[in-house]
């Protein structure tokens, strides 16, 4: 997926009216402004109110479902090998939100203030913040991407990461 693709994609999801936040590697390169790597898939975090319309659009786009780990995630691919990671979020009336996790009532948790904006290609990108990116990279095994990732996000925001 390059960088035109993803902001040809957040175009549409704009026009539509939808609400998106780009997480994983292309949100640590939006934090960034530039691409720093290859990446095989794009993270989007969504209102999950939202959802219909916004798996009604990518289906119009080509996109079909090919995983469903409901409600925790789920990915629509295109046959040209895009895919799309789909993270729903329910947001409570201070604007923090929550992320079901595969461990029943400890769901993923996003502060207000994670929500931010980034760039890619020069085109301002609603994305997930420094510190949020970095909590989300907790508990695991770290690709090589993933140390690539925190290295870049220690370099530019001064973070402190666990790798």
């Amino acid at each position: 997926m390059d960088a035109g693709q993803v902001v040809g994609l957040l175009r549409a999801i704009e026009r539509a009216g939808l609400s998106v936040w780009i997480g994983g590697g292309w949100g640590i390169d939006a934090l960034l402004g530039e691409q720093t790597r290859p990446h095989r898939d794009l993270d989007l975090m969504h209102v999950s109110d939202e959802e219909p319309g916004l798996t009604a659009l990518l289906a119009a786009l080509g996109y079909g479902e090919t995983v469903d780990w409901r409600p925790v995630r789920f990915v629509m691919a295109h046959p040209d090998g895009l895919e799309i990671d789909l993270h729903p979020l329910v947001f409570k009336e201070d604007g923090s939100a929550e992320q079901s996790s595969l461990e029943p009532g400890k769901p993923f948790r996003y502060p207000a203030s994670c929500f931010t904006t980034g760039a890619i290609a020069g085109v301002a990108v609603p994305c997930l913040s420094a510190e949020q990116q970095v909590h989300f990279h907790q508990g695991y095994e770290p690709s090589e991407r993933d140390l690539h990732d925190m290295a870049r996000l220690r370099e530019a925001f001064g973070v402190t990461t666990h790798f």
